[in-house]
């Protein structure tokens, strides 16, 4: 292979300095041998100048958020603030392998009609390591409507940038918390093109106390609420409705509202009787186990709600 197109990596940031330095160590080993441009975007802080670089091999850019504060605006900050081929999402949080970007692009430009290329994930949590395999080489539409596939993480996400910008379109920015974007850019990716995999754990994704978003329940209802409205194919799928709707029953559970948990439930046992989110809320709206118990005993196998 002679032509490796131009990268360029967005890495939203606030407030995490030792995991940023973890985060871009990683990215600048890539082993890929193609033009690699990384932005840097500080989100709701001051930008860190210290991270710019300008030289030619490999240069970082330091950016600050100037759309939509939060996630997905600073995403959008950094996928406009870059000029390369190719594009490609890391969160702070996360390691790259050596080899990640070498692989996808590889895989992306052996499939001319692929707009966008994923890899499976190690997840770390506590002291445990767990792989997420998804088991195939492509992700079509119907698939992801039927399965959330948490090892899809944005910090695998590779796509074509004129793809993103000109057709897909850039991340959602409404998204309540900039939560559920991530999800809502696959199924959007999907619908025009199946979404090219390699299923090897190429991105250490790190779990925990650490996210800005955790136990925000809330913002989770709200932002699933926001996905059924942006998708109603999910409600027409039996499986991915009753998924969504038992996550749902179990944020609500978790901050103590029983009544619509056990409406949401119900609405998950409807579409599916076997789901078992929709057993966990009941549960917890009973009072007889916590959400954040099961949600911690999951996470340690490397699984969500």
């Amino acid at each position: 292979m002679t032509y490796w197109p131009a990268v360029g990596v967005v890495v939203p940031t606030r407030d995490r300095p030792e995991l940023l330095h973890r985060a871009l160590a990683a990215i600048r080993t890539q082993d890929y041998p193609g033009p690699l441009h990384t932005a840097v975007v500080f989100d709701g802080t001051l930008p860190d100048l210290s991270h710019q670089d300008n030289g030619r091999d490999r240069p970082v850019r330091v950016l600050g958020n100037w759309r939509t504060p939060g996630l997905a605006g600073a995403r959008n900050s950094g996928v406009l603030g870059l000029n390369t081929e190719l594009v490609a999402f890391c969160d702070d949080d996360d390691t790259w392998h050596p080899e990640k970007l070498t692989r996808q692009v590889r895989r992306l430009l052996a499939e001319p009609e692929a707009e966008m290329v994923t890899c499976a994930i190690e997840v770390s949590y506590g002291n445990r390591l767990s792989l997420r395999l998804a088991g195939t080489a492509s992700v079509d539409h119907r698939r992801l409507l039927r399965r959330r596939m948490a090892m899809l993480h944005s910090s695998t996400f590779l796509l074509r940038r004129v793809a993103l910008t000109r057709g897909i379109g850039l991340v959602a920015e409404d998204a309540p918390g900039s939560q559920n974007e991530d999800y809502d850019l696959l199924l959007r990716a999907a619908r025009r093109r199946p979404v090219a995999h390699v299923d090897s754990p190429l991105v250490r994704v790190q779990w925990g106390a650490g996210s800005h978003f955790a136990n925000r329940y809330d913002t989770k209802i709200a932002s699933l609420e926001w996905l059924l409205e942006r998708h109603p194919e999910l409600r027409a799928h039996r499986a991915g409705a009753a998924r969504v709707y038992g996550q749902l029953a179990c944020w609500h559970a978790a901050r103590g509202a029983g009544r619509p948990a056990v409406s949401w439930a119900g609405r998950a046992l409807r579409a599916r009787w076997r789901e078992p989110r929709a057993v966990i809320a009941l549960a917890a709206a009973a009072h007889v186990i916590r959400v954040e118990t099961v949600l911690d005993a999951l996470h340690r196998r490397g699984h969500g709600i």
